[in-house]
């Protein structure tokens, strides 16, 4: 395997969730969250991502939540703004933005729905990539986009474009991500933390993560065990964390059930934005019961 490019966000980068309160974005609540991941150790930030609900904030929400971020967070934990769109020049411009307000990088996903051909892919991330210095994180996610980014397309935009570092990957395949791995330098990080450490086996460096926004010390004691070749201890983690990986991505979709397990452990309100909505009341008993069984609750 070539060496990664950069491992600029190797380790575990927490994707955020954005809190809500009557409808609008809770920046005291926010704040917090990002105040308490500084203090816990977090290596990185994603806001604006799947889990911050960035299909329901306004363009104009999600430069404010980037630049919120970026500034509380004051580089003590690095930042990988979600700028991405379906449209190559909202992706741009939001890019620009948290380029200007400081983030150390820009998760961009797949365009969703318009299912660009693998030159269209190419061209949008060479576009996004083309209009500022700030790192990319190609964020392929099939099951939400539509359409999924071949290794032969990832490893043409790395090629071309030097500032795309990394690939979120979140296709459920290990073929897919070890085709990734043998034909580019990408850091390839998991999009699914139960496949962290399947994924780390072939080559991954890390995770963008879910549950990292209730347990991100867990998380990382996995990765760096991995990274640190304590196999039989990443293995641990791995079985302690599973369950709970497994129920916050399949009760329903996310984040709806992270939003419930937060509220439950008196972090939020458990808000969200239609068309998400909350657990029913046997949901939010299986989200409990997963705390507990966790040691949460």
């Amino acid at each position: 395997m070539a060496t990664t490019r950069g491992e600029l966000f190797a380790g575990v980068t927490v994707a955020i969730v954005t809190p809500f309160r009557n409808g609008e974005v809770d920046w005291d609540d926010l704040g917090q969250l990002v105040e308490w991941h500084c203090e816990q150790g977090t290596d990185a930030l994603a806001p604006c991502g799947t889990t911050g609900e960035s299909p329901t904030l306004t363009h104009d929400e999600n430069e404010r939540v980037v630049a919120f971020v970026c500034e509380k967070a004051r580089g003590r934990t690095k930042i990988m703004a979600g700028t991405g769109s379906n449209s190559t020049s909202e992706a741009i411009r939001m890019t620009k933005a948290a380029k200007k307000a400081g983030a150390n990088g820009t998760l961009q996903v797949g365009p969703y729905y318009n299912k660009p051909s693998q030159e269209g892919y190419y061209r949008h991330f060479s576009a996004v990539a083309g209009a500022t210095d700030l790192p990319v994180v190609v964020y392929n996610i099939p099951g939400r986009t539509g359409s999924n980014i071949t290794p032969e397309t990832l490893a043409k935009i790395a090629e071309k474009n030097p500032t795309v570092v990394a690939v979120k990957e979140a296709t459920g395949s290990l073929d897919q991500a070890s085709q990734t791995i043998a034909l580019s330098d990408l850091t390839i990080l998991s999009g699914d933390d139960s496949l962290t450490l399947p994924l780390m086996s072939v080559g991954g460096k890390g995770v963008v993560s879910v549950v990292g926004n209730i347990v991100p010390r867990d998380m990382m004691a996995l990765v760096r065990a991995f990274a640190a070749g304590k196999i039989e201890e990443a293995q641990t983690w791995h079985r302690k964390l599973f369950p709970l990986c497994r129920d916050m991505l399949s009760v329903s979709t996310n984040p709806i059930p992270l939003k419930a397990a937060m509220k439950l452990l008196g972090r939020g309100t458990g808000e969200m934005r239609l068309p998400m909505c909350p657990l029913d009341a046997a949901g939010e008993a299986r989200v409990r019961q997963t705390l507990v069984n966790y040691g949460l609750l």
